[in-house]
């Protein structure tokens, strides 16, 4: 019961259910509950009494020959047949309470699954379907039939529930789920017309599944609306707003093996998994040796093998890493998500950020929106951070540095986001900071960075590099060298550049490598530590 509450909880978590469904399936699984529970109840009661049934007759036999054979002087042939017919007769006695204990034990059972009082229940269920009324009728007409019972009550009985089941034959009683609400069959079979408003509805996240994926998602092995609803968790304690929830659905447009990721339903992903295989990775992004079939890591496009699962243990011995199909294609989810952050965050979602600040923090939102900053332009800094994968967790610290950047004539969404980020300083740098306790930096060499300040534009304080086609290309072409010599390293790196570079280089990175943060100077905090792994 735990684990199919759990299941019930997951699904709704990842939005495959509404609240509707997931009140009406937790109801029958308290009803299940009950009705197990009034089982076994009953059943021990049931046993325990036939146990005691059987040691008295078995006590009745014995005490009754050793009383004939011993005391009366019977012989044992007389005693036992005296006595073994008295036991019977006193058997089919106790047997009128043991009937009624059974009986009641019967209705308790009954009961125990369904709602309102036992002889609702009990009327309801014997008398409103015709098969156990006409099962009554049949039992009792051959009870009739037999010797030494008596005919006519027998005869009246099945008559009786004969003529009930006829009866509720012809007028079937409409059945009513837990809600009370009707669920017959209409008398016409029209379909109900769904409201054009509902084709209106845009999903914010979907994930469509190829037909022979829809185990991983159903069932008991359901294990993909699991991983999301940790997912969902995971994005809410890094990134610090709720992810919508994911609506999964089969796509017979698909093939069988592939799924595919779509926001405000555009598709931002795809990829290909084997059900009933493993995904093998060679951590250093080489093509593992073992054998199974080639293909690509969809999130990072690392060469990959899918294997059979009993290579598993062999593959994890090689140093391999080694990962199921629902975690391939989380991570896949994952990664995208991150991505598209900001087209997740919506107004509605930003005034419920506001709203759900504490109430010791409300007099800034009160002094803050709308009299210096609107609703939008918060958002539009929220979705300005989140694009970079800049946590908005500590709002209060982003609205803190919003209501300075209001103060010092700070009006566009870009220098106000350049202001929260070097109040976000110390949470900026914790998170570019390596495995090795320091920030591996790629800087811009002299000669590059005059080259850009002298083709840069501005507009306000929108700014745009201009270089001529082939300089740019020469540009891209160093960055992306730079960038995977120092991956080969194993590093992560983070471009350094002047604040008033920062983005605008950030527009050029981005279509090379989403992942890797372009960061002021003025962005780092104070007592990090910093290393240069190359120069651009």
């Amino acid at each position: 019961m735990p684990g199919k509450q759990m299941a019930i909880d997951a699904e709704l978590s990842s939005g495959a259910i509404n609240d509707v469904i997931a009140r009406k399936k937790r109801k029958e699984l308290e009803e299940e509950s009950g009705f197990y529970g009034a089982m076994d109840g009953a059943a021990k009661f049931v046993r325990g009494d036939a146990i005691a049934s059987l040691i008295i007759t078995a006590i009745n036999i014995i005490g009754g020959l050793t009383i004939g054979v011993v005391r009366h002087g019977m012989s044992v042939p007389d005693a036992a047949t005296a006595f073994t017919t008295l036991t019977i007769g006193d058997g089919l006695v106790s047997q009128i309470p043991a009937l009624l204990v059974s009986t009641a034990s019967g209705i308790v059972v009954t009961k125990g699954g369904t709602e309102g009082g036992a002889d609702v229940a009990l009327v309801r269920q014997l008398g409103g379907n015709p098969k156990p009324l006409a099962l009554a009728a049949g039992s009792a007409f051959v009870l009739a039939l037999m010797p030494g019972l008596p005919t006519f009550p027998f005869l009246f009985l099945a008559l009786l529930s004969a003529g009930a089941a006829w009866v509720r034959y012809q007028s079937p009683v409409e059945d009513k789920d837990n809600d009370g609400d009707s669920v017959a069959v209409p008398e016409n079979n029209n379909p109900v017309e769904v409201p054009i408003s509902e084709s209106l509805k845009v999903d914010l996240l979907r994930l469509e599944l190829g037909f022979n994926l829809l185990a991983i998602a159903s069932g008991e092995s359901a294990r993909l609306t699991e991983k999301i609803k940790v997912l969902r968790r995971t994005i809410a304690s890094d990134m610090g707003f709720v992810l919508p929830p994911v609506r999964i659905q089969d796509n017979l447009l698909l093939p069988p093996d592939s799924y595919s990721v779509c926001i405000k339903e555009i598709e931002v992903g795809r990829g290909d998994v084997r059900l009933n295989k493993l995904l093998a990775m060679d951590p250093k992004g080489g093509q593992p040796n073992i054998d199974g079939e080639k293909t690509k890591e969809p999130a990072f496009g690392l060469p990959a093998l899918w294997i059979d699962q009993s290579l598993r243990e062999n593959a994890i011995i090689q140093g391999y890493t080694v990962v199921d199909p629902a975690s391939v294609i989380i991570t896949h989810l994952t990664e995208l998500v991150k991505d598209n952050m900001a087209d997740l965050l919506s107004y509605s979602e930003t005034q419920k950020l506001l709203d759900e600040l504490p109430r010791e923090q409300q007099k800034l939102v009160v002094d803050l929106i709308p009299s210096q900053i609107s609703v939008g332009m918060v958002q539009r800094t929220l979705q300005s951070l989140l694009d970079e994968r800049v946590s908005i967790r500590d709002l209060v610290s982003i609205l803190e540095a919003l209501q300075e950047g209001c103060s010092q004539g700070f009006k566009t969404v870009p220098g106000l986001v350049s202001h929260v980020r070097i109040r976000l300083a110390r949470q900026i740098s914790a998170t570019i900071t390596g495995p090795k306790g320091y920030i591996p930096i790629l800087s811009l060499s002299p000669d590059w960075e005059t080259s850009i300040i002298e083709n840069l534009s501005n507009s306000g304080e929108e700014r745009h590099i201009n270089l001529p086609p082939s300089r740019m290309n020469e540009f891209v072409a160093r960055m992306r060298f730079c960038l995977e010599s120092a991956m080969k390293q194993g590093e992560v790196p983070v471009i350094l550049v002047s604040r008033n570079l920062r983005l605008p280089m950030r527009r050029i990175v981005e279509r090379i490598q989403p992942a890797v943060p372009v960061i002021a100077q003025e962005e780092i905090f104070s007592r990090a530590k910093i290393r240069t792994v190359g120069s651009i």
